[in-house]
């Protein structure tokens, strides 16, 4: 999902080039993202410790787009 995210920004840098402040701030969000998402998957024990990983992540999803979408 991050590198999607990041590709979106990349894309829409190359066809508005005025948006690129805010797409940056959206690729560093995301990569900090990522970091702290590998964090708590290395750091998972059991099979329950990946529920609460995985609904942050598709919570995070909506709100990467949603991000993307307002800057259209």
């Amino acid at each position: 999902m991050v590198f999607d995210i990041v590709e979106e920004c990349f894309s829409m840098q190359m066809w508005n080039p005025e948006k690129t402040t805010q797409t940056e701030e959206i690729i560093d969000s995301a990569a900090n993202f990522q970091d702290e998402m590998l964090a708590k998957i290395n750091a998972a024990k059991s099979k329950a410790d990946f529920r609460p990983i995985r609904s942050e992540i598709e919570n995070a999803a909506v709100d990467f787009i949603n991000k993307l979408n307002e800057l259209n």
